[in-house]
């Protein structure tokens, strides 16, 4: 019941069941049933809607359950006791969660998101109860520090370094913010967390509040989130009602409480300065540090930001021990990472994996490989502001360090599977489109740069590229990169960068040849219909919605070049291919 799950008939889903369940005379509804009742995302958002049924302590997982399937499921598993084996899911299922070593979403998808009591069962708020009752704040921030626990929203900084700047830091008012602001095309990790498990987010914020001397707390979540939003809303009600918010919790002497600020979708405002002015009813717009928010942050008082999976991470920290989390990972890159894995994979969906996992384990392994037998051609990492990872470099580790030597970052978590159909010039191209359009217009460099970068590639996708074109895109780059007031333009530039760096034969096969190796931007592009291998078969006529494809049965068919759109419905459906 995450916003994958229930785009793909989960309600409904939940809702046969209760009516088959009541019909057959069961009594018992689907939430005191099943042992998981309604939950978040399961991860393999591939295959929803995932249904579990548990009966006598064995779970039986369903995919693709459509509401017609229910009474079956009902009649044969629930209560003649024999599971239904076509609609169980199969070894990929497994296969898909087997390497993964979930912290942050260790609940999700098990607990109820609307019940704190779902959270207490799992040992919801006992970290912050241990932390208020028996830690000082530098003891909490110690154990944070000696975790290795750094920033999961892109950045990469220390968690417990910026919390133990911000309390050294001597104000009457400090402040706590999440960044929810999750924006990137294909990422969905923060909005996922807080629809499947939201208390471990307020946790961390009261755990991080207590640390730094903060009473008052926002959580910054774009409105296009309303399912997110929603169950946070209920969330923050069910935890003041518990004495987890307000006034002194748990007599401790801690005033904190946490309002929620909704954000308009602009990308900008995931950095965290915009974020702050966006907060004080200004044009969401990034300033110039230092001063940092540590120092000077919301209406100038120390505010430490942290985006939702860094807070998410915070409980588990504390409950089982710095040295426990510390274990996963490498050296200078400890614990797991949430990634969204999409593109041309087979598994996609929401996976964590320790950090330092080999890349080609990744996408093999736990994606399943690339649809349809193609091959892989590079996986793009850290969003828009990410590089793209050739194929032949798949055994990198991922992590803050290896992916930056290769022109990439972890970024928020987002990572997309590109294979030999897609066109790496048209993928710069496609993520400098986001970027210009977000630019927030307040420097130079990027409002303008971004522009002539967007210009100079649309450029070459049209077969107008001139000779001297990569180099003008690399050094603008650079510029770009050098001189950009925030985080947005100094990266805007890495998908450029990165497709030059690792695929420049295409970006001159545009430029020199006038031609697009993977046959995707269209004005490149020409269709017409090799008589020889046309049999008059008709299929390519039926799919083409432009009705430029015309011909007798059982003869050589031909296509208006004047109304083709370019589409190719028709190549997709030619049986007869030869290259």
């Amino acid at each position: 019941m995450g916003t994958g799950g229930m785009a793909a008939g989960g309600s409904e889903v939940m809702e046969a069941f209760n009516r088959e369940i009541s019909e057959a005379g069961i009594e018992a509804s689907v939430e005191k049933f099943c042992s998981m009742h309604k939950v978040g995302c399961r991860g393999l958002c591939a295959k929803d809607v995932l249904v579990d049924v548990i009966v006598g302590g064995k779970k039986t997982t369903y995919q693709y359950t459509k509401p017609g399937m229910v009474s079956r499921i009902v009649k044969e598993h629930l209560i003649k006791g024999e599971p239904v084996a076509d609609w169980m899911v199969g070894e990929d299922y497994y296969s898909f969660h087997d390497k993964q070593t979930k912290v942050v979403l260790s609940d999700c998808g098990n607990i109820d998101p609307e019940k704190i009591e779902s959270y207490f069962a799992v040992g919801g708020y006992e970290a912050a109860k241990k932390v208020l009752t028996s830690l000082s704040p530098e003891q909490t921030i110690d154990i944070i520090k000696k975790s290795g626990l750094r920033g999961r929203g892109g950045a990469g900084f220390s968690t417990g370094t910026k919390w133990e700047i911000c309390r050294n830091t001597k104000a009457a008012q400090k402040y706590i913010i999440c960044n929810a602001d999750e924006g990137d095309p294909g990422a969905f990790m923060d909005r996922s967390v807080i629809e499947g498990n939201p208390h471990a987010v307020i946790e961390g914020m009261i755990i991080g509040a207590y640390s730094i001397g903060a009473t008052k707390g926002y959580v910054y979540i774009r409105a296009e989130y309303p399912l997110a939003v929603e169950r946070l809303r209920m969330a923050l009600a069910q935890a003041r009602g518990k004495n987890w918010l307000g006034k002194n919790i748990l007599r401790s002497g801690l005033d904190f409480d946490i309002k929620i600020k909704l954000g308009a979708g602009a990308f900008v405002c995931g950095e965290e300065t915009a974020l702050i002015a966006s907060i004080e009813g200004q044009r969401g717009m990034p300033r110039a540090k230092p001063p940092f928010p540590v120092h000077s942050g919301l209406w100038g008082k120390p505010t430490v930001i942290n985006n939702v999976e860094t807070l998410a991470n915070i409980p588990y920290i504390i409950r089982k021990g710095a040295d426990w989390f510390a274990s996963f990972g490498t050296e200078k890159s400890k614990g797991t990472k949430v990634f969204a894995l999409t593109g041309k994979v087979k598994n996609t969906g929401l996976i964590e994996v320790p950090m330092g996992m080999p890349l080609k384990e990744i996408v093999y392994d736990i994606g399943g490989g690339t649809n349809k037998g193609r091959t892989l051609k590079a996986v793009q990492t850290g969003g828009p502001s990410g590089g793209c990872i050739p194929s032949e470099l798949i055994d990198i580790n991922v992590d803050f360090e290896s992916l930056a030597k290769v022109g990439s970052i972890v970024g928020s978590g987002g990572m997309v599977v590109l294979d030999n159909t897609d066109c790496m010039v048209n993928i710069a191209k496609f993520f400098l489109e986001f970027t210009q359009a977000e630019s927030c217009g307040k420097c130079v460099p990027c409002r303008v740069g971004t522009k002539r970068l967007l210009e100079i590639l649309s450029r070459i996708t049209q077969g107008k590229g001139k000779e001297g074109d990569i180099e003008l895109l690399e050094d603008l780059s650079h510029d770009i990169k050098a001189s950009s007031l925030c985080g947005l333009g100094q990266t805007a530039p890495n998908p450029v960068l990165s497709t030059i760096r690792y695929f420049r034969n295409e970006y001159e096969a545009h430029i020199k040849e006038s031609r697009c190796p993977a046959a995707v931007c269209k004005d490149l592009i020409e269709y017409s219909i090799l008589a020889d291998f046309c049999k008059g078969c008709g299929a390519c006529m039926r799919v083409c919605s432009s009705k430029a494809i015309t011909g007798e049965k059982k003869k050589p068919h031909s296509i208006a070049a004047d109304v083709c759109v370019k589409c190719g419905a028709c190549y997709d459906v030619w049986v007869f291919k030869i290259w």
